[in-house]
């Protein structure tokens, strides 16, 4: 097993990293302050052709592995978790849905713009009282002619207040519990379709989440994504890999903690010499950057494995469980190196604090990995 990157792949990490110090950085203390997305990165990375790195390039793709969207979730969360997360949930959860179960029209309708960063999507799963168990979930979908009419309610609906399209789980057959849900593709234009408010939250504060609500939504039955009542599987298989990318995310967040950490241990002195000379902090230091390797290594087998085409349900579990638990330690005691300082927002690592705890919820919740990866081991 080979995890060394390529040539290719380093130039595509470099490229992105030159990208994030001169496009991103500078927007992360305006937007997180105004707990706005700023809708024009999709447009600026979609031009240099960074969207498409994981696509085929009959849509406009390079036609990347795994890796490279590795490589990009690591890269541009180290410089803004909020930013990020509307182009992760753009590109691996709305994008990816599509480009695994969309059929061919569906494909050149929201691929290709897509990737130009010309259209924006959003991922509608969760809803007010169904989220790590989608067996209770209400969303309904009924046929109706040549057209599907949705009602029902989604919630925590990243970047949902402006998306151009959102992949929607429905219940289309409540006979067969989860077995009965289908994904459909919903345009914002579509009548019965409405943001029903814009969410406040702890972190991530970049980006834009929502309540969106379906009233009598009629939607195409062409928008249909792979064949009825297949929607939950269809849904898992595009979480599988974007539990990879989501571990290389925490990845990416855990070193820019740990890199304000150990700058701030090299130049703040206490009695008389840097904190860093103190065996305390030297501890923590090395634990963390033990613990950040670990993960990365965990992600970059993983990625590997869905490189090659094996199986890796149970890895991309443990990734993702790994890294985003150590993330948010990482983050902790970032904040800790920085004593009252981390508790002060002039201070990215307070930011990074907040911003961690997501993604030990988002893509399945900690404890639902564990249970895939007790599985998996024949428990």
């Amino acid at each position: 097993m080979d995890l060394a990157l390529t040539d290719e792949q380093k130039a595509f990490r470099d490229a992105l990293r030159k990208f994030a110090k001169n496009e991103m950085a500078s927007l992360v203390d305006e937007y997180e302050d105004r707990a706005e997305y700023p809708q024009f990165i999709f447009k600026k990375i979609g031009e240099l052709g960074y969207l498409g790195a994981r696509f085929p390039e009959e849509f406009g793709g390079s036609g990347g592995d795994t890796m490279f969207s590795v490589i990009m979730s690591e890269e541009l969360g180290y410089v803004s978790p909020g930013i990020y997360l509307g182009i992760y949930v753009h590109l691996y959860l709305a994008m990816s849905g599509i480009l695994l179960f969309g059929n061919s029209d569906q494909k050149n309708k929201y691929l290709v713009p897509g990737i130009r960063g010309d259209m924006i999507g959003a991922w509608g799963f969760a809803e007010p009282g169904a989220g790590s168990d989608p067996g209770s979930m209400t969303t309904r979908a009924k046929k109706e002619g040549d057209d599907f009419i949705i009602n029902g309610t989604k919630m925590f609906i990243t970047n949902g207040t402006f998306a151009d399209f959102v992949v929607v789980t429905a219940v289309t057959d409540s006979s067969l519990g989860m077995k009965g849900i289908s994904l459909f593709i919903v345009d914002k234009e579509t009548p019965g379709f409405s943001v029903s408010k814009k969410l406040k939250k702890m972190g991530m504060k970049a980006s834009e989440a929502a309540e969106l609500v379906f009233d009598e939504c009629r939607v195409p039955a062409s928008n249909m994504l792979g064949k009825e009542n297949t929607g939950f599987m269809a849904a898992m298989g595009t979480l599988t890999e974007g539990r990879i990318v989501a571990a290389a995310f925490a990845v990416g967040m855990a070193r820019a903690a740990y890199d304000a950490a150990l700058d701030y241990a090299k130049t703040r002195y206490q009695f008389g010499q840097p904190i860093g000379k103190f065996q305390g902090i030297q501890w923590m230091l090395a634990d963390m950057a033990t613990q950040i390797e670990a993960a990365k290594l965990l992600t970059y087998q993983a990625a590997w494995l869905a490189g090659k085409g094996a199986p890796h349900i149970k890895e991309s579990s443990m990734a993702k469980l790994f890294a985003t638990e150590m993330a948010s330690k990482v983050c902790a005691e970032a904040v800790q190196i920085h004593g009252g300082y981390g508790f002060m927002d002039e201070y990215p690592v307070s930011r990074f604090y907040r911003d961690c705890k997501l993604l030990e919820i988002g893509e399945g919740t900690s404890q639902i990995h564990r249970n895939t990866i007790a599985r998996s081991i024949g428990l």
